[in-house]
């Protein structure tokens, strides 16, 4: 066995004859170990965000939707989906209708987004149907009806199989009014994503929707597009759009969600610089534990440095002691940070039975609970940064360690 460490591991063993350098030891440890469990869970949890984003935002939403640019509709859809068709990123094309109208169950109101699609072609680009409960997306396949929002079925008050009333602004035969209409229409199924597309999303069968609208079978609001890589929507190629008959506008995902996106990256790194700050100052404490146990064992230095160890060997000794400092509290870290992190979505649903409140409201985050994802590279990373940052903190009390002069503290003794 290599011998400094062998010495060093013993000194980190054995009981202190100065209290004093126990007690800082064991609070630089304490340290080291909750600066590393808070990284962990903290990044565990920007995992899960993100998780989440891919799951319930970017399987959900259309990466890119395309309408016109100043009319209400596009006339010949078909063609201008057949034109994106042709762009070798467009994985998926579906038409669809989109219109605000006023939920109504008798006294209860709720403003609702509905949108007006094809359940066959809704797959191609959405994995929503995965999201609607009690196999309500193959009934609405086949039967039609509305599917609500979670959170609008909660506030109205209804479930599968009710009927709802639909206030509605369509067009009239005037130049420029608009006209009331009153629909009734059975809510098929309820969508749950347990976030805010919840509390603000309906659908209802594309023929429908036109036909509420006064929208010919050629006619709807726009085409959504599912593409190979959501990430890359802002370099896709639109040239063959640019001889279209009607203006268009386009406007992808990140224009509507890339916002969640950049605030999870940014938070990840904020908190990466500040728990490995923390960790930082707790591995320069263990400067002070080395500079006492330094002065504690001098008598030791200098017996080794009269049997022949040279400046080099005393060094690595308080190096490795410093080392396995670092390493005992980084360990303790990960076991806890490791244990919380695998827990956490748990331990925050229970937290908030007991307050008998939720911490995060699905009507403001696009979750209504915290992710929680282990991933090893940031164990791997937290480890190298707190190993790195206790070995810069070993470095010097080890120098001062290899300048004792043994004549000098044999002579005290």
């Amino acid at each position: 066995m290599n011998t400094p460490f062998f010495i060093g591991w013993r000194y980190q063993r054995a009981r202190q004859r100065n209290q004093l350098v126990s007690l800082i030891a064991f609070f630089s440890t304490l340290g080291i170990a909750l600066g590393v469990a808070v990284l962990i869970i903290g990044l565990s949890a920007m995992n899960g965000f993100e998780r989440e984003l891919h799951k319930r935002i970017l399987a959900i939403v259309p990466h890119v939707e395309i309408g016109a640019y100043q009319e209400n509709s596009i006339s010949q859809w078909r063609n201008l989906a057949n034109l994106v068709e042709k762009n070798p990123q467009v994985t998926g094309v579906s038409p669809y209708v989109s219109f605000t109208a006023l939920a109504e169950n008798g006294a209860k109101l709720k403003v609702v987004q509905v949108k007006g699609v094809e359940a066959g072609a809704m797959d191609k680009v959405s994995a929503l149907g995965n999201f609607v409960l009690d196999n309500g997306w193959q009934r609405f396949a086949q039967e039609g009806g509305l599917v609500l929002g979670y959170g609008i079925a909660q506030e109205l008050k209804v479930k599968a199989g009710d009927w709802i009333t639909l206030l509605i602004s369509a067009p009239s035969g005037e130049e420029g009014r608009l006209q009331q209409q009153r629909e009734r229409i059975r809510v098929s199924a309820v969508l749950r994503l347990d976030g805010q597309l919840d509390h603000s999303y309906a659908l209802m069968p594309l023929a429908q929707a036109q036909q509420f609208l006064g929208y010919a079978d050629s006619q709807v609001s726009g085409i959504e597009i599912k593409t190979a890589d959501p990430f890359q929507v802002q370099q896709m190629d639109y040239s063959a759009l640019a001889d279209y008959p009607q203006l268009l506008r386009v406007e992808n995902w990140i224009d509507k969600f890339g916002y969640m996106y950049r605030d999870i990256q940014l938070i990840r790194t904020v908190m990466y610089i500040a728990m490995v700050l923390v960790i930082g100052v707790a591995c320069f404490n263990i400067v002070s534990t080395l500079i006492m146990a330094v002065k504690d064992k001098q008598g030791d230095i200098a017996i080794m440095r009269t049997l022949g160890a040279n400046n080099s060997f005393i060094k690595r000794i308080f190096i490795w002691y410093g080392l396995l400092a670092g390493m005992k509290g980084c360990l303790l870290g990960i076991l806890l940070g490791v244990i919380v992190a695998l827990n956490l979505t748990a331990i925050i649903g229970a937290i908030e039975s007991l307050l008998g409140r939720k911490l995060l409201s699905d009507g403001i985050y696009f979750v209504d609970f915290l992710p929680s994802e282990l991933q090893g590279q940031d164990l791997l990373l937290v480890l190298v940064a707190a190993l790195t940052l206790s070995l810069a903190a070993s470095i010097y009390p080890a120098h001062r360690a290899a300048k004792l002069q043994p004549a000098q503290v044999l002579s005290n003794h």
